[in-house]
């Protein structure tokens, strides 16, 4: 079975080694490891690795928890493929595209002739992952019954396709991922408790981009050079010093965000050194005053409010945008994924002008 994968990353399972660096006693993990383009230095990094080789191990549900961009699915590959499992199936589903009416026949198919349109027997996802992992993704997205059919299923792994009267049984193990708090859902009574409980038999929280010293500069170099085999790129080095706000950047979309400003800034560079801009706004002070703006509509009506902070927010990011580009307007409209002349009329209406307009 070939477990090459590619990732929203771009992260490839054969990544370049030397971006694999680890602590002194670490190494042979990150022989393993780098297959899946886990890359890191930090010791926030390291930490998840160990944690990763530990849970490969066991065969319980697992929970992983993160942020939006931290790399779930990717962890979720290596805990299976470093495992007893790795020859069989990995199955990913993103629970949040289930509708109610379809959660059961996906996941565990149904026979011919349950239904109108069942002219043949169809298996389910459950049964395709039968002896790998099931891998859900999303999975704080599952609506009240689709948990109730989980539950069931995660109890004592038996399971009735739509239509059959003898139930089946399946050895699967299922890996799961959130970027929400369960925990909240549940006392919200938005998310079965048993349900949770039955999980986080093991879990992990992976550590945010801000969380992990120097990695996000080493990733960054990752990217350039896979933009670069990728795309034609008039860059062919990385500045490292237009890189020292890394540090201070709270990275909100975390490795995916640093991705999409390597890529998005290598492909439009028309210099030999590629130099990052932090994103804007990326300050508190920024955030607070606009905070301290919206007050100040509350009393206004809503549609008078809402053209208010429309307008605001137009010409602060077009002001932005044309200092980023130095005015060129075509560089401005890429960036901006407009078409040039629509990018054109808000700069005329909102007074400002650029080069090529």
């Amino acid at each position: 079975m070939n477990h090459e994968h590619h990732d929203t990353y771009g992260m490839y399972k054969t990544a370049p080694r030397e971006w694999a660096a680890a602590p002194s006693g670490t190494a042979k993990l990150e022989r393993g490891m780098d297959r899946f383009t886990l890359l890191g230095s930090s010791s926030a990094f390291s930490r998840m690795l160990r944690l990763i080789d530990r849970l490969a191990k066991v065969q319980a549900p697992v929970l992983i928890e993160g942020e939006t961009g931290t790399g779930k699915e990717m962890v979720a590959r290596a805990i299976h493929y470093q495992g007893i499992r790795r020859d069989q199936a990995f199955v990913p589903i993103n629970c949040g595209a289930f509708p109610d009416n379809l959660i059961e026949s996906e996941l565990f198919g149904h026979v011919k002739g349950a239904f109108t349109d069942a002219r043949s027997d169809q298996p389910g996802l459950v049964e395709t992952a039968a002896g790998g992992t099931l891998f859900l993704d999303e999975v704080d997205a599952l609506t009240p019954r689709a948990q109730v059919t989980l539950l069931r299923f995660l109890q004592d792994g038996s399971y009735r396709p739509i239509g059959a009267r003898i139930e089946r049984k399946v050895d699967v193990r299922v890996v799961a991922a959130t970027n929400g708090s369960l925990d909240n859902l549940v006392e919200s009574h938005a998310f079965r408790s048993d349900l949770l409980y039955r999980l986080r038999v093991l879990g992990m929280k992976l550590p945010p981009l801000r969380e992990r010293d120097n990695d996000a500069l080493l990733l960054a170099k990752v990217f350039f050079d896979r933009c670069k085999a990728q795309f034609h790129c008039d860059a062919k080095e990385l500045d490292q010093e237009s890189c020292s706000w890394f540090d201070s950047y709270p990275w909100p979309g975390n490795i995916r965000e640093l991705e999409g400003l390597v890529y998005r800034e290598a492909v439009v560079c028309e210099d030999t050194t590629l130099r990052l801009p932090p994103p804007v706004p990326c300050d508190n002070e920024r955030r607070r005053t606009f905070e301290r703006r919206i007050t100040g509509f509350c009393n206004e009506t809503y549609s008078a409010a809402k053209s208010a902070v429309l307008e605001q927010f137009e010409q602060q990011y077009l002001s932005q945008l044309m200092e980023r580009t130095r005015g060129n307007v075509s560089q401005a409209a890429r960036l901006a994924g407009k078409e040039r002349r629509a990018l054109g009329k808000l700069l005329k209406k909102h007074g400002m002008t650029g080069r090529e307009l």
